[in-house]
């Protein structure tokens, strides 16, 4: 996988407007951090007219609820302008992990969902943010499961099989019976 192909790219956020006179840019981060953007070193920005454009990452700071993006070659109002509306990636292998049992959002959409007696629930569809942790929504057909990302239920996950092992929780399926 080449460090700039289609493959190696994740969509983290999109440009809002220009903020300033001198080219920064108000993003709406999709990343959990802005240390995401220094980390990769260099964003890709994808204009709704089409084409990527490499830049350099020269600062990142947060604002209210957006970051503030600087980057090398992006000097003026007029050159931001031109980027409003734009997808922003990062290089998939730039992101970091912090622990060994963290994972990333997107390598867990997709996932099939086992019961540790085998049984199949279905696939995680998408994941909900909580204060305490993460909650799965896994699908199958109209029938869908929320399960809880803690360690007492989700027993493994194999991202290379694509799938994860959970234990049942007592009332975890019973909503969903009719």
């Amino acid at each position: 996988m080449k460090k700039g192909s289609p493959e190696n790219l994740l969509l983290a956020g999109e440009v809002v407007r220009p903020h300033g006179l001198d080219g920064r840019l108000k993003i709406r981060s999709y990343v959990q951090s802005e240390k995401s953007f220094l980390q990769s070193g260099v964003v890709f920005l994808k204009p709704r007219s089409g084409g990527t454009r490499a830049f350099t990452v020269s600062s990142v700071k947060p604002h209210k609820n957006n970051v503030l993006l600087t980057l090398k070659g992006l000097d003026s109002l007029e050159e931001a302008e031109e980027y409003r509306g734009a997808a922003v990636f990062i290089r998939r292998d730039s992101l970091v992990q912090e622990e060994t049992d963290e994972y990333f959002w997107f390598d867990l959409i997709g996932l099939e969902v086992y019961l540790d007696t085998g049984k199949y629930i279905g696939t995680i569809n998408h994941i909900l943010p909580t204060g305490s942790n993460d909650v799965y929504v896994v699908r199958e057909g109209e029938t869908e499961v929320l399960v809880p990302a803690i360690h007492e239920v989700v027993k493994e996950i194999d991202l290379d099989a694509r799938k994860m092992i959970i234990t049942e929780m007592e009332g975890l399926l019973d909503l969903n019976e009719v």
